[in-house]
Protein backbone atom coordinates (compact mmCIF):
# COMPACT_ATOMS: atom_id res chain seq x y z
CA UNK A 1 0.00 0.00 0.00
CA UNK A 2 1.28 3.13 -0.90
CA UNK A 3 1.09 6.03 1.47
CA UNK A 4 0.15 9.90 0.86
CA UNK A 5 -0.15 12.23 3.35
CA UNK A 6 -0.82 16.13 1.96
CA UNK A 7 1.12 18.74 3.43
CA UNK A 8 -0.78 22.33 4.76
CA UNK A 9 -2.63 24.02 1.26
CA UNK A 10 -2.20 20.69 -1.05
CA UNK A 11 -4.74 18.26 -2.57
CA UNK A 12 -4.87 15.48 -4.72
CA UNK A 13 -6.26 15.24 -7.77
CA UNK A 14 -8.00 12.39 -10.13
CA UNK A 15 -9.18 12.64 -13.31
CA UNK A 16 -9.54 9.84 -16.39
CA UNK A 17 -11.58 9.44 -19.60
CA UNK A 18 -9.67 12.05 -21.66
CA UNK A 19 -9.58 9.85 -24.93
CA UNK A 20 -7.50 12.29 -26.97
CA UNK A 21 -7.10 11.63 -30.68
CA UNK A 22 -10.87 10.50 -30.51
CA UNK A 23 -12.98 10.95 -32.87
CA UNK A 24 -10.39 12.66 -34.75
CA UNK A 25 -7.26 14.18 -33.96
CA UNK A 26 -8.81 17.63 -34.85
CA UNK A 27 -12.43 17.58 -32.96
CA UNK A 28 -10.16 16.08 -29.68
CA UNK A 29 -7.42 18.90 -29.50
CA UNK A 30 -10.08 21.37 -28.01
CA UNK A 31 -10.57 18.78 -24.97
CA UNK A 32 -6.27 17.94 -25.24
CA UNK A 33 -6.33 21.86 -24.73
CA UNK A 34 -8.76 22.19 -22.02
CA UNK A 35 -7.12 19.46 -19.85
CA UNK A 36 -3.75 20.80 -20.39
CA UNK A 37 -4.89 24.24 -18.83
CA UNK A 38 -6.40 21.99 -16.22
CA UNK A 39 -3.58 20.30 -15.36
CA UNK A 40 -1.77 23.84 -15.66
CA UNK A 41 -4.07 24.97 -12.89
CA UNK A 42 -4.03 21.95 -10.34
CA UNK A 43 -0.60 21.79 -10.55
CA UNK A 44 -0.20 25.18 -7.98
CA UNK A 45 -1.73 23.48 -4.75
CA UNK A 46 -1.19 19.51 -5.91
CA UNK A 47 0.64 17.24 -3.25
CA UNK A 48 0.04 14.27 -6.30
CA UNK A 49 -2.22 13.67 -9.51
CA UNK A 50 -4.08 9.81 -10.21
CA UNK A 51 -5.08 9.64 -14.06
CA UNK A 52 -6.60 6.75 -14.44
CA UNK A 53 -7.02 5.60 -17.87
CA UNK A 54 -7.91 5.97 -21.45
CA UNK A 55 -6.02 9.29 -21.53
CA UNK A 56 -5.55 8.28 -24.93
CA UNK A 57 -8.76 6.93 -27.21
CA UNK A 58 -5.65 4.60 -28.62
CA UNK A 59 -1.68 3.99 -27.65
CA UNK A 60 0.52 1.11 -28.43
CA UNK A 61 4.20 1.41 -27.71
CA UNK A 62 6.38 0.06 -30.33
CA UNK A 63 10.05 -0.70 -29.66
CA UNK A 64 11.20 2.83 -30.54
CA UNK A 65 8.32 4.48 -31.48
CA UNK A 66 4.76 5.94 -30.22
CA UNK A 67 1.82 6.93 -31.90
CA UNK A 68 2.03 10.71 -32.87
CA UNK A 69 0.91 13.91 -31.49
CA UNK A 70 -0.12 14.47 -27.44
CA UNK A 71 2.85 16.72 -27.60
CA UNK A 72 1.09 19.38 -25.74
CA UNK A 73 -0.43 17.12 -22.47
CA UNK A 74 2.55 15.00 -22.64
CA UNK A 75 4.82 17.94 -22.15
CA UNK A 76 2.64 19.18 -19.16
CA UNK A 77 3.41 16.06 -17.60
CA UNK A 78 6.79 15.78 -17.52
CA UNK A 79 6.84 19.49 -16.42
CA UNK A 80 4.79 18.41 -13.79
CA UNK A 81 6.81 15.68 -13.02
CA UNK A 82 10.19 17.20 -13.46
CA UNK A 83 9.00 19.15 -10.59
CA UNK A 84 8.89 16.77 -8.19
CA UNK A 85 4.97 16.48 -7.88
CA UNK A 86 4.05 12.72 -8.25
CA UNK A 87 1.75 11.38 -10.92
CA UNK A 88 0.51 7.96 -10.92
CA UNK A 89 -1.06 6.52 -14.10
CA UNK A 90 -3.85 3.90 -14.47
CA UNK A 91 -3.85 1.95 -17.98
CA UNK A 92 -7.33 1.78 -19.20
CA UNK A 93 -9.05 -0.22 -22.05
CA UNK A 94 -7.74 2.13 -24.60
CA UNK A 95 -4.14 2.08 -23.88
CA UNK A 96 -3.95 -0.81 -22.01
CA UNK A 97 -0.75 -1.43 -24.08
CA UNK A 98 1.11 0.69 -22.50
CA UNK A 99 4.85 -0.63 -21.82
CA UNK A 100 7.54 1.98 -19.91
CA UNK A 101 7.62 4.93 -22.19
CA UNK A 102 6.30 6.58 -19.28
CA UNK A 103 8.05 5.42 -16.96
CA UNK A 104 11.37 6.47 -18.65
CA UNK A 105 10.41 9.16 -20.30
CA UNK A 106 8.42 11.27 -17.80
CA UNK A 107 9.22 9.36 -14.55
CA UNK A 108 5.21 8.14 -14.04
CA UNK A 109 4.23 5.02 -12.30
CA UNK A 110 2.22 2.66 -14.26
CA UNK A 111 -0.48 0.93 -12.76
CA UNK A 112 -2.38 -2.23 -14.66
CA UNK A 113 -4.36 -3.26 -12.12
CA UNK A 114 -6.17 -1.97 -9.23
CA UNK A 115 -4.37 -0.55 -6.07
CA UNK A 116 -4.68 0.15 -2.65
CA UNK A 117 -3.34 4.39 -1.39
CA UNK A 118 -3.39 5.84 2.37
CA UNK A 119 -4.68 9.16 1.43
CA UNK A 120 -4.38 11.27 5.13
CA UNK A 121 -5.30 8.15 6.34
CA UNK A 122 -8.18 7.22 4.34
CA UNK A 123 -8.05 4.15 2.70
CA UNK A 124 -8.44 3.85 -1.33
CA UNK A 125 -8.98 1.33 -4.17
CA UNK A 126 -8.37 3.16 -7.15
CA UNK A 127 -8.11 1.68 -10.57
CA UNK A 128 -9.65 2.48 -14.34
CA UNK A 129 -12.71 0.04 -13.90
CA UNK A 130 -12.75 -2.59 -16.82
CA UNK A 131 -13.35 -5.91 -16.58
CA UNK A 132 -14.17 -5.70 -12.88
CA UNK A 133 -17.44 -7.18 -11.24
CA UNK A 134 -19.82 -9.64 -13.04
CA UNK A 135 -20.66 -10.09 -16.36
CA UNK A 136 -19.23 -8.39 -19.11
CA UNK A 137 -18.11 -11.61 -20.42
CA UNK A 138 -17.42 -10.79 -24.04
CA UNK A 139 -14.88 -7.27 -23.01
CA UNK A 140 -13.20 -9.46 -20.63
CA UNK A 141 -12.84 -11.95 -23.17
CA UNK A 142 -11.13 -9.58 -26.16
CA UNK A 143 -8.91 -8.21 -22.92
CA UNK A 144 -7.41 -11.25 -22.47
CA UNK A 145 -6.74 -11.43 -25.91
CA UNK A 146 -4.92 -8.04 -26.64
CA UNK A 147 -3.32 -8.64 -23.64
CA UNK A 148 -1.61 -11.94 -24.75
CA UNK A 149 1.91 -11.99 -25.05
CA UNK A 150 1.61 -13.18 -29.03
CA UNK A 151 -0.83 -11.40 -30.30
CA UNK A 152 0.77 -8.36 -28.83
CA UNK A 153 4.32 -9.59 -30.58
CA UNK A 154 2.30 -10.01 -33.75
CA UNK A 155 0.35 -6.60 -33.95
CA UNK A 156 3.89 -4.94 -33.23
CA UNK A 157 4.84 -6.55 -36.63
CA UNK A 158 2.48 -4.16 -38.60
CA UNK A 159 4.44 -0.75 -39.50
CA UNK A 160 3.15 2.26 -37.35
CA UNK A 161 1.70 3.93 -39.92
CA UNK A 162 -0.44 0.69 -40.23
CA UNK A 163 -1.16 -0.33 -36.61
CA UNK A 164 -1.85 2.98 -35.17
CA UNK A 165 -4.27 4.17 -38.10
CA UNK A 166 -6.17 0.02 -37.68
CA UNK A 167 -5.91 0.55 -33.35
CA UNK A 168 -7.41 4.07 -33.64
CA UNK A 169 -10.55 2.90 -36.19
CA UNK A 170 -11.35 -0.31 -34.18
CA UNK A 171 -11.34 2.14 -30.85
CA UNK A 172 -13.48 4.33 -32.37
CA UNK A 173 -15.82 1.85 -33.95
CA UNK A 174 -15.82 -0.28 -31.14
CA UNK A 175 -18.00 2.34 -28.93
CA UNK A 176 -15.70 2.66 -26.38
CA UNK A 177 -15.92 6.19 -25.84
CA UNK A 178 -19.19 6.91 -24.91
CA UNK A 179 -22.45 5.69 -25.72
CA UNK A 180 -25.96 4.72 -24.54
CA UNK A 181 -24.87 2.44 -21.58
CA UNK A 182 -23.36 5.14 -19.79
CA UNK A 183 -25.98 8.49 -20.62
CA UNK A 184 -27.73 7.23 -17.23
CA UNK A 185 -27.11 5.16 -13.96
CA UNK A 186 -28.45 1.83 -14.14
CA UNK A 187 -29.05 0.67 -10.79
CA UNK A 188 -27.53 -1.17 -8.13
CA UNK A 189 -28.22 -4.50 -9.18
CA UNK A 190 -27.13 -3.97 -12.89
CA UNK A 191 -23.82 -1.60 -12.36
CA UNK A 192 -20.70 -3.74 -12.14
CA UNK A 193 -18.34 -1.70 -10.50
CA UNK A 194 -21.00 -1.20 -7.77
CA UNK A 195 -21.57 -4.98 -7.45
CA UNK A 196 -17.54 -5.31 -7.02
CA UNK A 197 -17.33 -2.36 -4.58
CA UNK A 198 -20.09 -4.50 -2.60
CA UNK A 199 -17.96 -7.26 -2.71
CA UNK A 200 -15.11 -6.07 -1.79
CA UNK A 201 -16.16 -4.53 1.33
CA UNK A 202 -17.29 -7.68 2.58
CA UNK A 203 -13.60 -9.09 3.41
CA UNK A 204 -12.04 -5.33 4.35
CA UNK A 205 -12.85 -2.04 4.65
CA UNK A 206 -12.01 1.10 2.17
CA UNK A 207 -13.72 4.70 2.86
CA UNK A 208 -13.05 5.23 -1.26
CA UNK A 209 -13.21 3.48 -4.55
CA UNK A 210 -12.27 5.44 -7.33
CA UNK A 211 -13.11 4.56 -10.62
CA UNK A 212 -13.04 5.39 -14.31
CA UNK A 213 -14.16 3.98 -16.85
CA UNK A 214 -17.73 4.38 -16.86
CA UNK A 215 -17.86 7.57 -18.39
CA UNK A 216 -20.61 8.83 -15.85
CA UNK A 217 -19.96 11.13 -13.00
CA UNK A 218 -20.82 8.89 -9.70
CA UNK A 219 -20.37 9.79 -6.14
CA UNK A 220 -22.45 6.65 -4.15
CA UNK A 221 -22.99 5.66 -0.94
CA UNK A 222 -22.43 1.92 -0.69
CA UNK A 223 -22.42 2.11 3.29
CA UNK A 224 -21.40 3.99 6.26
CA UNK A 225 -17.87 5.59 5.45
CA UNK A 226 -17.75 4.10 2.38
CA UNK A 227 -18.24 5.50 -0.79
CA UNK A 228 -17.78 4.76 -5.28
CA UNK A 229 -16.52 7.70 -7.18
CA UNK A 230 -16.40 7.47 -10.75
CA UNK A 231 -14.67 10.17 -12.37
CA UNK A 232 -16.76 10.77 -15.61
CA UNK A 233 -14.93 11.77 -18.32
CA UNK A 234 -13.32 15.00 -20.55
CA UNK A 235 -15.36 13.94 -23.73
CA UNK A 236 -19.18 15.51 -22.35
CA UNK A 237 -18.75 16.05 -18.39
CA UNK A 238 -15.06 17.07 -18.20
CA UNK A 239 -15.42 16.36 -14.39
CA UNK A 240 -12.28 15.66 -12.08
CA UNK A 241 -11.62 14.36 -7.86
CA UNK A 242 -9.97 16.49 -5.63
CA UNK A 243 -9.55 15.12 -2.25
CA UNK A 244 -7.97 16.88 1.34
CA UNK A 245 -10.26 15.91 3.95
CA UNK A 246 -12.74 14.85 1.84
CA UNK A 247 -13.77 14.00 -1.56
CA UNK A 248 -15.18 16.13 -4.20
CA UNK A 249 -16.32 15.52 -7.56
CA UNK A 250 -16.28 18.60 -9.66
CA UNK A 251 -16.56 19.77 -12.95
CA UNK A 252 -13.47 22.15 -14.95
CA UNK A 253 -14.82 25.11 -16.10
CA UNK A 254 -12.64 27.21 -18.47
Amino acid sequence: MITINTTAGKKIYFASDQHLGAPTPEISFPREQKFVAWLNKVQKDAEAIFLLGDLFDFWFEYKTVVPKGFVRVLGKLAEISDKGIPIYFFIGNHDLWMNDYFEKELNIPVFRSPQEFCINNKKFLIGHGDGLGPGDNGYKFMKKIFTFPLFKWMFKWFHPDLGVSLGHYMSVKNKLISGDDDAKYLGDENEWLVLYCKEKLTTQHYDYFIFGHRHLPLNIDLKENSKYINLGDWIQYFTYGEFNTDFKLLEYKN
